[in-house]
């Protein structure tokens, strides 16, 4: 049954940016009418919020290649569970997604093993190792959202801005990891005291602003539209800002930057290690206003499993990234509660961009748009136990944490695919 009415809820609608009490009527998977104030019949939804489902950007999935730390499968229960309708998906598996073949046996696993969508990046290179370009428009005509070398730097900036100028022809998005390759190379914290007194390898903050700056002059020189997969630094923003009033250009941060800071390292806990590394409270606040006021565009988890093996080992080895499909909203509610935003300015930046930037027609709560909807208790607090996350690996900073917000019910094309049990 994809048809339904839900009545007496909290409508966050982040393109009106209201918040206001009323109803949605579903028909055909597709929401088919909204209204304010009470209505009867229908599901009462007690007055908890629904809010267009959260399209998350950047989330890593093992296939092909690392299965046994994410498969489509348990990826798509964790999103479910945490509210994600849509994942946008990286291209930096161990096969990298760089031929339209691999492309399509992504695309066919996301759907036929996935209860959320998925949305596949493509690489940008072959083998993402920045020397020959892929074949863009075959991959874009095979699904592929936008062309991603993730993490891995193109260091050449003809080849890059050969890349930009073959995707702009084609209208087709380039990600870009705002990262200066060499000084970051080896890094596992950013530079300070804390840092020092820690006797960790380290990167300054000033190699995301030149990362993005070299970016940013080849996208003025080839007009290709763009997006920085994860701004982290306050010395990234004045440069962000100068080019989001001249060209095509988006940018998202994740949300362990925006909740979480250098500190929290503490005594060498890899779950914390991320990359890029935890920035200090003077960056993290600076992001939280960045999105506030539209700087700062989205709002990701930057989803990356690893398994036990490769976190239970010394801070500078072992690797980098935490899970975050579960964790996204619960954890977002804590900018909510500290009164920093207000939902539909973070459904904005978790729903409403991401859909609009990657081509997407969900993240709104409007007459036309597909019924992908989160019924969520913004107040209801808990602790989190990293053995109860669906995901396959288990590796979350925000182990043992006390947060509020609780996802309840999620549909996908009207259809429910979580429920939270009582």
């Amino acid at each position: 049954m994809n048809d339904m009415l839900l009545t007496n809820a909290r409508l966050i609608d982040p393109e009106a940016g209201t918040e206001i009490l009323g109803w949605l009527r579903v028909e055909d998977g597709m929401i088919a009418e909204v209204g304010d104030g009470p209505r009867t019949g229908g599901t009462d939804c007690g007055g908890l919020c629904l809010a267009p489902g959260i399209v998350d950007v950047g989330v890593k999935v093992g296939e092909p290649g690392e299965r046994h730390k994410e498969s489509f499968r348990t990826a798509g229960l964790a999103a479910a569970a945490g509210g994600v309708t849509t994942m946008v998906t990286r291209p930096d598996t161990t096969t990298p997604i760089d031929t339209p073949e691999v492309l399509d046996f992504v695309t066919r696993r996301g759907r036929d093993h996935s209860l959320v969508r998925v949305a596949p990046m493509a690489a940008l290179t072959r083998a993402r190792e920045g020397r020959e370009m892929v074949e863009i428009g075959f991959l874009r005509d095979a699904g592929a959202v936008a062309f991603s070398d993730g993490d891995a730097v193109t260091t050449n900036t003809k080849v890059l801005s050969r890349c930009m100028t073959y995707a702009r022809s084609l209208g087709a998005l380039i990600v870009g990891h705002p990262q200066e390759p060499i000084l970051s190379d080896g890094a596992a914290v950013t530079s300070g005291k804390f840092a020092s007194l820690r006797g960790l390898p380290t990167v300054s903050p000033m190699a995301e602003r030149m990362g993005l700056e070299r970016d940013l002059a080849l996208v003025e020189m080839t007009g290709v539209a763009y997006h920085a997969d994860q701004i982290s630094t306050a010395a990234a923003l004045p440069a962000l800002m100068r080019a989001k009033a001249a060209l095509d250009v988006t940018a998202g941060v994740s949300i362990h930057h925006l909740t979480l800071n250098e500190f929290d390292v503490a005594d060498y806990r890899t779950f914390f290690k991320l990359k890029p590394p935890l920035r200090s409270e003077d960056d993290r606040q600076a992001m939280v206003e960045a999105v506030r006021d539209g700087t700062i565009d989205i709002i990701c988890s930057m989803h990356t499993p690893q398994d036990e093996e490769s976190k239970r080992l010394p801070f500078e080895v072992a690797a980098s990234g935490a899970v975050g499909l579960e964790t996204l909203l619960p954890a977002a509610m804590r900018l909510v509660h500290s009164g920093q935003l207000t939902l539909p300015e973070l459904f904005r930046a978790m729903s409403l961009n991401p859909a609009r930037r990657f081509g997407q027609p969900s993240g709104r709560l409007a007459e036309g748009a597909p019924a992908d909807l989160i019924l969520f208790d913004p107040d209801l607090p808990f602790q989190l136990d990293r053995a109860t996350l669906q995901s396959k690996s288990k590796n979350t900073p925000f182990d043992a944490a006390r947060m509020q917000g609780r996802v309840l019910r999620t549909w996908v094309g009207g259809t429910r695919v979580f429920e939270a049990v009582p």
